[in-house]
């Protein structure tokens, strides 16, 4: 006797297939992502309520500390400038790079001849690497023989060449600058790509109500704009806060203490002082503060949803 299967019964069984065959395809990606990703931070987190140091590879002893890592970094009068620079580099970056990218967003949102090429052009600071880039304007910025100072001088605007990375008056401005400069085009394709979403129409419709130039600005492009925004201002806070390649690049932290970041004493603590409990627990410090404006990122954008 032939047994029969419902309709219902075979329905069943093929969601149930396709369900499988969906995570059969996602498996991949989730155990790269915790073999990658998720061990080294959880590993990062044990290092840093551990004695771990340069011994513990021969030893393989990492006895535990608590917190004693972290009252360490924190009671250490170097934390706290390192702080201050974290924050004015970050402020100091992220409002550079979104006001220039912003502006040459509306820029390249105009059509006009060779818009596609000038607007590929800007990318390139973006594909270098960033230690090829901070080597090169190290040499723009050398105060002997450097191109801006050569170049400064030639046209009489300067009587004798600036240290801007010798003096630790001028060499946070420095760093700041030249990370504008690399931070630029993440800014302007996000930023473009957001003008590109919005509807041509509602700018025409503006345009018969005398709405034009900074009122279209206003009333439109900003409104519309807005969650891109928040999206970008969010990844360059994250990306600013552990930067560390430019400026191990360009001042390696100095002069003094000009440009030392929270990234560049982790840097130290780990492979210089090779205290690397020391070392994970500013990491972790790092990650607490970029946690913290995601939260708050994302409270805010609940709370503009809800309203």
């Amino acid at each position: 006797m032939t047994k029969t299967t419902s309709p219902a019964s075979a329905r069943s069984t093929g969601r149930r297939g396709e369900e499988i065959t969906k995570i059969l395809f996602v498996v991949p990606a989730a155990v790269a992502i915790v073999v990658l990703f998720g061990y080294p931070v959880v590993k990062n987190l044990v290092m840093s309520f551990q004695d771990y140091t340069l011994a513990t590879f021969f030893t393989g002893e990492a006895p535990w500390v608590g917190l004693q890592n972290f009252a360490t970094v924190v009671g250490d009068a170097l934390f706290t400038k390192a702080l201050v620079n974290t924050a004015l580099f970050t402020a100091g970056s992220i409002a550079g790079q979104f006001a220039i990218g912003l502006a040459l967003a509306l820029f390249f949102h105009r059509n006009f001849p060779l818009n596609r090429v000038v607007r590929a052009l800007f990318l390139l600071p973006w594909l270098m690497p960033l230690i090829v880039g901070s080597a090169a304007w190290r040499a723009v910025l050398e105060q002997d023989s450097g191109i801006l100072n050569v170049t400064l001088e030639r046209l009489g605007i300067i009587d004798s060449p600036v240290p801007w990375l010798a003096s630790s008056d001028v060499a946070l401005v420095s760093v700041i600058l030249v990370n504008i400069w690399l931070g630029i085009p993440f800014n302007l394709t996000l930023l473009y790509s957001g003008l590109q979403d919005i509807p041509e129409e509602l700018y025409e419709a503006a345009a018969l109500d005398g709405a034009t130039g900074w009122r279209s600005f206003r009333y439109i492009t900003w409104p519309n704009l807005r969650e891109v925004v928040g999206i970008v201002l969010m990844l360059g806070v994250i990306y600013t806060l552990k930067v560390i390649d430019i400026i191990l690049g360009l001042s390696h932290g100095g002069p003094a203490t000009a440009t030392e970041t929270i990234a560049t004493q982790s840097y130290e603590r780990s492979f210089v002082e090779f205290k690397f409990g020391q070392g994970a627990a500013l990491s972790n410090i790092l990650i607490v503060i970029s946690l913290a404006f995601a939260i708050l990122y994302l409270r805010a954008t609940r709370r503009r949803i809800d309203e």
